[in-house]
């Protein structure tokens, strides 16, 4: 299997150019739930040790229902699938530039979630104009264990986000372990009490925000993923979740500039413009970069070519 790797602001994507799984035919969310459903040990084999760790995520190429996109694409954790993923769009797109697929300009990607547009504005960076976001629920309270109440919003920006205007440790590197222990802790209230996105879908990001480090910016953030581990990018669709909750809140003015900080300093760059369906239309820019070109092998006597995960993940030594 032919991979390339790259990473959007220090948060890596794994994208299989070749030798991916036949997911047949039908609509590309089908075609993803049948990756799901018949494919959870390439997950682990492609994403976890001894090939990736826990931060990855996947991106699966594939041919896209509308012919006008340039690809369709299954972005994936160790958890499961994601219904969008920004910073593995951008890494998406500085894969396709760097294959020699696409050139700078706009091009649209399939998401199982929906149609994406990509501006390539040169090798390393790239503008996604996201899926319709909104707030769906604004000032939710939750007693976590051991934090007492927590408030937050719950949005969709292409995934599902519980996002807390309060963090409960300084966003510093130093305290990662702490946050990540809270947003846990934060995620199992909401599953506790109920609490989930529109059709009872799971919330399974955890966003805390605070005061920016650079002056540049207008805040700062850690983001919990489905997997258990910390995004290093200030995370593309929590972006697209904050500015609906900005927009709803009359805090941030339609094409007005938006700079989101991540745990480790680095930045997205955003703005919005109203949605057709009465939330908004994000745009999220930022920038990555091409780190290895690889073929993965998986022989069939090695006993961890499906990888090694934790136990809620599906598959085991012999592929299956």
């Amino acid at each position: 299997m032919r991979v390339v790797d790259s990473h959007t602001a220090g948060e890596p994507t794994r994208t299989i150019v070749d030798g991916g799984p036949d997911l047949g035919t039908g609509t590309l969310a089908e075609r993803a739930a049948r990756f799901e459903a018949d494919h959870a040990w390439m997950r682990r084999a492609l994403l976890t040790e001894p090939r990736g760790f826990d931060a990855m995520v996947g991106a699966l190429l594939c041919a896209p229902d509308d012919r006008s996109c340039a690809t369709g694409v299954v972005f994936f954790s160790t958890a499961g699938n994601l219904g969008m993923c920004g910073h593995g769009t951008i890494g998406v797109a500085a894969t396709l530039a760097f294959l020699g697929r696409i050139a700078p300009g706009a091009h649209r990607i399939e998401t199982p979630v929906g149609v994406v547009t990509v501006e390539l504005k040169t090798a390393s960076t790239a503008a996604v104009e996201n899926v319709e976001s909104y707030r769906l629920h604004a000032g939710v309270t939750v007693e976590a264990e051991g934090l007492g109440a927590v408030t937050g919003d719950v949005a969709w920006g292409g995934n599902w986000f519980f996002l807390c205007r309060d963090a409960p440790a300084p966003l510093e590197t130093a305290h990662i372990p702490a946050l990540t222990d809270a947003a846990l802790k934060v995620r199992a209230a909401l599953s506790g009490a109920g609490i989930t996105g529109a059709d009872g879908a799971e919330i399974d990001h955890i966003e805390f925000f605070g005061p920016p480090v650079s002056p540049a910016a207008d805040s700062r953030n850690f983001t919990l993923c489905p997997g258990g581990a910390y995004d290093r990018s200030p995370c593309g669709t929590g972006t697209s979740a904050k500015l609906a909750c900005l927009a709803a809140d009359g805090a941030l003015a339609p094409g007005a500039a938006w700079v989101q900080e991540s745990i480790i300093g680095s930045t997205y760059r955003a703005h919005y413009r109203a949605g057709p369906g009465g939330g908004i239309v994000p745009t999220v820019e930022g920038q990555a970069y091409v780190v290895g070109e690889t073929v993965l092998h998986f022989a069939p006597d090695d006993p961890y070519r499906t990888g090694i995960g934790p136990p809620f993940l599906v598959g085991d030594a012999t592929g299956r």
